[in-house]
């Protein structure tokens, strides 16, 4: 009996360099201008702490009229929808700041002084977070690890589990949109844009979707199809990427287009289910990732 990941790779587009680099029978799309910059990202972190307790992280970076900032919020996995037990934002450049949520000490400190940023309100390089939960190191960004406050978090208390869960960014500007993302944890973080254009001579509006600035697939007759899916494979992980451009067309009060990239949970997620290896207690720590994009814009 075949597979499930054998069944759904004759429908799954699979992202390689061959397949990438390859003839592509598209017609000729009008130019488009640089991608928009997020004026928002949240990153959502789940915590698994020394005592088996779930956290989930969320850090929020946005532009203002002050420059960039930075909003941590705390909340219990345990509850679906979780509910937000304490948020702060963080408006210094170099600081700390402790609180309670529910009967857990929080302490973060945070280095922005010497952040880079290439697109956007979220540090590429220069910076660190730190989030500390009852003395346990439940977050730590950046990569200043030469740093001796870092150095003295990473040494000096428990270190919980954490990974990436969910990445979304806000958009406002044009009609190219572009983010980061991981889709399993042995991967590597690719770029994924999204492009809205015109063909040619043509009223037409098309939608096209890259992984690293590779033409994945496109939609046409976007006016009539302006929700669907499609599958991909990327780094063997089955993802499903969703789309919803009704606002775009139907609604000119707001503009909004959301744009879902989610991995698939359990055992459907992988493509390689036949390998002898397979590792099943790495597979059920895979808590998946989710790639949201929300781009406010109308194309018209």
């Amino acid at each position: 009996m075949r597979s499930v990941a054998t069944c759904y790779s004759e429908h799954a587009i699979k992202v390689s360099d061959s397949y990438c680099s390859g003839p592509l029978n598209r017609s000729y799309l009008s130019p488009v201008s640089a991608p928009s910059m997020p004026i928002a990202v949240t990153c959502i972190y789940k915590s698994k702490l020394s005592n088996q307790r779930h956290l989930l992280i969320t850090i929020t970076w946005c532009n203002s009229f002050l420059g960039q900032g930075l909003t941590i919020s705390i909340a219990d996995d345990k509850s679906s929808p979780p509910k937000c037990s304490a948020s702060r934002q963080l408006r210094k450049r170099k600081g700390a700041k402790s609180f309670q949520s529910g009967n857990s000490r929080i302490e973060v400190f945070w280095d922005l002084l010497s952040a880079q940023f290439d697109s956007g309100p979220e540090p590429v390089n220069g910076f660190y977070v730190a989030v500390l939960v009852d003395s346990e190191l439940g977050l730590l960004l950046g990569d200043m690890d030469e740093e001796l406050d870092v150095i003295r978090l990473r040494t000096g208390f428990p270190h919980a589990k954490f990974s990436l869960i969910s990445r979304n960014a806000h958009f406002s500007g044009n009609s190219a949109f572009s983010a980061k993302a991981q889709f399993s944890n042995l991967g590597t973080n690719h770029e994924i844009s999204i492009e809205y254009a015109r063909e040619q001579d043509s009223p037409n509006p098309v939608l096209s979707v890259m992984v690293d600035k590779k033409k994945i697939f496109q939609v046409k007759r976007l006016r009539w199809n302006f929700r669907g899916n499609q599958t991909i494979f990327v780094d063997g992980v089955l993802v499903d990427m969703m789309w919803d451009v009704h606002d775009w067309f139907f609604d000119p009060r707001y503009g909004y287009a959301v744009f879902m990239f989610r991995t698939r949970s359990g055992l459907d997620n992988r493509l390689w289910l036949e390998e002898k290896n397979l590792d099943m207690e790495k597979e059920q720590d895979d808590v998946g990732f989710c790639l949201l994009i929300c781009a406010c814009k109308s194309p018209n």
